[in-house]
C-alpha cells in the first residue's frame, strides 16, 4: 500500500539559538496539537524524481494523527490512539492494525509520540543551512522502514521532513500553512471503514 511541526522555539539562556534537538524538545514539552497542508515528493536512490503527492495532516499528542493524501491518489491514514487505520480509496481497502510498535521508529513517533521520544531514536543536531535547523533522528530499532529522518525549522515552525529508507530511496514532505495549538475536533481522529470496504486485520 502506498504509504506514505510546529516546534516551540526556545531561546535558551546564554545562547545564540536553539539547535534542532532543543526545538523537538521544546516542541514534545509544549505543542499538543498542529495542522498543516504538505507536498509529497519521492526520489530514488539514483536522484530520479518519482510520484509527488499532496494533502493535509494533523495531530493531537499523545498518539492521535491524521493524513490525507488528496492528490494524485486517495488515501488516509489514521492514528485513533489504539488503533492505526490505512484507507485506500482506489482499492477501497482498509488495513487497521494495533498502533502500539506500529508507528515506532516512524514519522508519526517524532510527529505525535510522547515525551519519551528518546527511547526510540537516536537525536542529534544536523547543523543550520539556509536559514533552516536540522535535526537528525535514527531510529534504535533495525526493524522500522526508516534508516534515518531529517527535521527541518525555520523560527518556530517545521518547515521539511526528509526520510530515507533502507534502499537509498529519499521522501521528503514540505510543510506549508503549518498552525501549532488549534483546536480539533475529536472526531477528525476516529475512522469508520466505508460500507462494502474490504478490511484487513483488526
Amino acid at each position: 500500500m502506498r504509504t506514505a511541526g510546529f516546534l516551540l522555539l526556545m531561546f535558551l539562556a546564554g545562547a545564540a539559538h536553539a539547535g534542532g534537538v532543543d526545538r523537538l524538545k521544546a516542541f514534545m514539552s509544549g505543542a499538543r496539537t498542529a495542522e498543516a497542508a504538505f507536498v509529497q515528493t519521492v526520489v530514488d536512490r539514483n536522484g530520479r524524481v518519482g510520484l509527488q503527492a499532496r494533502g493535509t495532516m494533523a495531530f493531537a499528542r499523545p498518539g492521535k494523527f491524521r493524513w490525507d493524501y488528496l492528490a494524485p491518489y486517495e488515501q488516509v491514514i489514521v492514528g485513533d490512539g489504539t488503533k492505526l487505520w490505512l484507507y485506500d480509496t482506489d482499492l477501497d481497502q482498509v488495513s487497521v492494525k494495533p498502533l502500539g510498535d506500529a508507528v515506532a521508529g516512524t514519522p508519526a513517533a517524532l510527529l505525535a509520540g510522547d515525551n519519551a521520544i528518546e527511547k526510540y531514536f537516536v537525536l542529534k543536531d544536523a547543523g543550520q543551512s539556509g536559514g533552516v535547523e536540522w535535526l537528525d533522528a535514527t531510529p534504535r530499532s533495525s526493524d522500522t522502514t526508516f534508516e534515518r529522518i531529517r527535521m527541518g525549522f525555520r523560527g518556530d515552525v517545521l518547515v521539511r521532513m526528509e526520510l530515507l529508507d533502507h534502499f537509498g530511496q529519499r521522501t521528503t514532505l514540505e510543510f506549508s500553512g503549518f498552525v501549532r495549538n488549534p483546536v480539533l475536533a475529536p472526531g477528525r481522529f476516529r475512522f469508520t471503514p466505508p460500507k462494502g470496504a474490504d478490511v484487513i486485520g483488526g
